[in-house]
């Protein structure tokens, strides 16, 4: 109980929510037909894109399939450090 109470005001997960978390992701990549290589492919495709325009955190990126019933959505969240200047002609 106390362990609970801990982690919610500390703001970790529990084992569980993780395991959760892990398994919906892996019924969504079931029903899209992605597999991880296809995932890591993307992944790199998209940050060498964003970094031509982004001085960006690849620490602190993430990629996410979310899927309701009717539409599948891909997210990809980062950290931007900086804008990347063009220098002039």
């Amino acid at each position: 109980m106390l362990s609970g109470l801990l982690k919610r005001f500390t703001g970790q997960k529990a084992s569980k929510d993780t395991a959760k978390k892990r398994l919906q992701f892996s019924l969504i990549y079931d029903k899209l037909e992605v597999n991880d290589t296809t995932l890591t492919d993307l992944q790199k495709d998209i940050v060498a894109v964003i970094s031509k325009y982004f001085e960006i955190d690849k620490k602190g990126l993430e990629l996410k399939l979310k899927r309701d019933e009717d539409v599948s959505a891909l997210v990809f969240n980062t950290p931007i450090l900086q804008v990347k200047r063009k220098k002039a002609s």
